[in-house]
C-alpha cells in the first residue's frame, strides 16, 4: 500500500515559475528512482526529469536549463522547480517512483494522480 500525492500545479503566464511536490507514503522499505512525467492533450506521456537515490539526475532536452528536480529522502518527497515556463509546457504532470515495500520484493512502479500545469501565452 503505497500512495503518491502531488501538489503545486496551477495556471501561470509564460515566463513564470511553479514548484511541484510529490510525497510518497505507506509501506516503504526504500525508494530508488523518482521522477516526473507529463502528458499534453493528444500526446503520449513523456519523461520530464528523474533523480536517483544517490542524487543523479536526467532531464528531457526540452526542459534542460529551466527545470530542476530534487528530493528529500527524510520526507520521501520529490520536487520539480519549473522556471521560464512556456505554453508548450502545458500538460498534466505525473509523479513516478520506484518503490520497494520489502527488502527482497520486486520494486513497484508507482504513479501519482496527476496535477494540471497550464501556461498561458
Amino acid at each position: 500500500q503505497v500512495q503518491l500525492v502531488e501538489s503545486g500545479g496551477g495556471l501561470v503566464q509564460a515566463g513564470g515559475s511553479l514548484r511541484l511536490s510529490c510525497a510518497a507514503s505507506g509501506r516503504i522499505f526504500s525508494i530508488n528512482v523518482m521522477g516526473w512525467y507529463r502528458q499534453a492533450p493528444g500526446k503520449q506521456r513523456e519523461l520530464v526529469a528523474v533523480i536517483s537515490s544517490g542524487g543523479s539526475t536526467n532531464y528531457a532536452d526540452s526542459v534542460k536549463g529551466r527545470f530542476t528536480i530534487s528530493r528529500d529522502s527524510a520526507k520521501n518527497t520529490v520536487y520539480l522547480r519549473m522556471n521560464s515556463l512556456k505554453p508548450e509546457d502545458t500538460a498534466v504532470y505525473y509523479c513516478n517512483a520506484d518503490i520497494r515495500t520489502t527488502a527482497v520484493g520486486s520494486p513497484l512502479d508507482c504513479w501519482g494522480q496527476g496535477t494540471q500545469v497550464t501556461v498561458s501565452s
